[in-house]
């Protein structure tokens, strides 16, 4: 489990939904910080000071996707998005910019806590055998210091990028499932329509470079999930 001073960064412009979530956050053992407004936001993420960050889709000035671009350029801090219940698009675009997970609004502070605890014990590397390093083809993975290289040069990968591709690389000569892709990589079980692991496996393909022939090493196997190619 995540130590209980890990602070959460809160950037949402509803100041009583983020007190309401603040307090509930402070009663499980979280330091809490509250940004309204993006550029703060920006500025609190990259500071170096929280664990982990809520991010709102829709806020005035800078929206929640401009925020998420510009905190990625810079930093692979546990995002998770605030969505608009139902919509899609946002939560397919959110993913695709670089957030670890989202979360539909309205929502329970038990939920979203629930779902960061989750993200921050991937992100601390919790796995069996986490000290060994992993070395398949071009791909090394140091999964105890969350750290990936591809062909000997670094891979920008976020928390939830990096254990989706540890699951594949343990795996590696092996189909995955997509659900097992989701409920080790994401931390529940696949739900209809969820593309979430597509979305974050597109992500991760962009970032790897291909294979001398020319194909990506996470190859699709129809109806069945993804398979990391052993060379």
């Amino acid at each position: 489990m995540q130590a209980p001073s890990a602070s959460v960064l809160l950037i949402d412009d509803d100041v009583e939904f983020t007190a309401l979530l603040g307090r509930f956050l402070l009663q499980e053992g979280f330091n809490v910080a509250a940004a309204h407004e993006g550029e703060h936001g920006i500025n609190e993420a990259l500071s170096g000071r929280h664990a982990i960050a809520v991010l709102d889709v829709m806020m005035p000035g800078l929206n929640g996707f401009e925020v998420l671009r510009r905190i990625r350029a810079q930093s692979t801090l546990p995002i998770v998005m605030l969505t608009a219940r139902g919509d899609d698009t946002d939560r397919i675009v959110g993913l695709e910019v670089g957030a670890d997970d989202y979360v539909a609004k309205p929502c329970t502070p038990r939920e979203l806590t629930a779902r960061l605890r989750a993200i921050l014990r991937r992100a601390h590397g919790t796995s069996t055998g986490a000290g060994k390093t992993l070395n398949i083809g071009p791909l090394a993975m140091w999964p105890e210091q969350r750290r990936a290289e591809w062909s000997g040069q670094p891979l920008q990968l976020t928390s939830t990028e990096f254990t989706l591709l540890e699951v594949l690389a343990r795996n590696a000569g092996r189909t995955v499932s997509k659900n097992e892709l989701s409920t080790i990589g994401l931390g529940r079980p696949l739900a209809r329509y969820d593309r979430s692991v597509d979305v974050h496996l597109s992500s991760i393909r962009h970032k790897l470079g291909a294979l001398a022939d020319g194909r990506s090493c996470i190859q699709t196997v129809f109806r069945k999930g993804y398979q990391l190619i052993k060379e």
